[in-house]
């Protein structure tokens, strides 16, 4: 007898959440959180990086690149756990005078890397295809102030 295919069932889409709901999940160590205008420059200068392999994701991936003198912006989660994972990295930045952002959510960030798991670190590099985007955002990121 041969078994009926059963039809695989759609992937389930998480409703997607607000700007402001998202805020509940905070760190208290996300400083300087980029405004929800910013979140979404972002989002789509990280999508083009993406497309042309210009991003590096993750804590050891970022941390080795900025050790390496690596230049680009760093974008952060603000709502990863336990905060010790990746407290070190905004230190690191200051030092290398490198610019980064906390913005609300690892799924949100995992998901404009092209990635199906949450990310709480990229790494977005300079390249000539989205110069624009990464100019403004890079504007922006600079123009936050930096927490104390």
């Amino acid at each position: 007898m041969a078994r009926e295919k059963q039809p695989e069932p759609g992937p389930e889409v998480a409703p997607e959440r607000s700007y402001q709901e998202l805020l509940g999940n905070l760190n208290p160590v996300a400083r300087p959180l980029a405004s929800r205008k910013l979140t979404r420059k972002l989002y789509k200068c990280i999508k083009k990086a993406a497309k042309q392999k210009q991003i590096r994701r993750g804590v050891k991936e970022v941390q080795k690149f900025i050790n390496k003198g690596e230049k680009g912006i760093i974008v952060l989660a603000g709502d990863t756990l336990p905060i010790e994972v990746y407290c070190h990295i905004p230190v690191m930045c200051e030092d290398r005078s490198l610019p980064y952002a906390y913005i609300p959510s690892k799924s949100d960030l995992g998901a404009a890397g092209g990635s199906k798991r949450p990310t709480c670190v990229i790494m977005i590099k300079p390249h000539e295809e989205y110069q624009e985007a990464y100019e403004e955002c890079l504007e922006e990121v600079g123009s936050l102030p930096v927490p104390l």
